[in-house]
């Protein structure tokens, strides 16, 4: 005869913001810096596309200046490169300092970029091709891996440029409640071991600096 299994269900506890987050302030800076990466880029700063119908985009060197104003340290590499169809493709690893913990990190990008060819011809015979198409097709390509590895920061890469019901980003009211209520609980410990005037005295210094 075997044996029947008993599964008991019970309910689990989610954890609190103060279990997650055991170091607020920090967690407080990782939402700052989440908060200024969702805001939309200055509406001046964003193009249509001219060959793909109502698509937007943030021009090459609007990217690079966030990355250099955003993250003081970038660098790019490249990882790949090739033919494809009628075009070129690039892949590109995109790696940065993080501002709050000061580590290195990246995110991944690809471009592609069509070769030019003579006006009313096919790319699929190499004699169509125009002189220089292959080197101004690359660094297009690149380019655009680029920008596809910044839209992985948020809309102020232009993340959000050609997407439809954007929730946007807000501060995490509940994590500054959380630090909030952990700084009232450190000032009433330290006004319980107060043991005389001048400690409360200090206290209020302290609390003022």
């Amino acid at each position: 005869m075997s044996k029947k299994t008993t599964i008991q269900l019970h309910d689990k506890k989610l954890p609190t913001i103060q279990e997650l987050y055991e170091n607020t302030d920090l967690a407080i800076k990782h939402d700052d810096l989440a908060v200024l990466l969702n805001q939309n880029p200055p509406q001046s700063w964003v193009k249509k596309h001219p060959y793909i119908k109502d698509w937007l985009y943030l021009p090459i060197d609007k990217v690079e200046w966030l990355l250099r104003r955003v993250f003081k340290q970038y660098r790019i590499e490249i990882t790949g490169q090739g033919v494809a169809f009628n075009g070129v493709w690039v892949t590109v690893r995109l790696h940065y300092v993080h501002p709050v913990t000061g580590q290195w990190e990246f995110h991944d990008g690809i471009g592609a970029c069509q070769l030019q060819t003579a006006k009313g011809t096919s790319p699929a015979d190499l004699a169509n091709i125009n002189n220089g198409a292959i080197s101004m097709a690359f660094p297009i390509a690149k380019s655009v891996a680029v920008k596809d590895a910044a839209d992985h920061f948020g809309a102020a890469f232009g993340a959000n440029l050609n997407r439809k019901d954007v929730i946007p980003y807000t501060p995490d009211n509940t994590l500054r409640d959380v630090k909030r209520q952990k700084e009232i609980d450190r000032l009433r410990r330290l006004i319980e071991a107060a043991e005389n005037e001048q400690d409360l005295a200090d206290l209020a210094e302290h609390v003022e600096n």
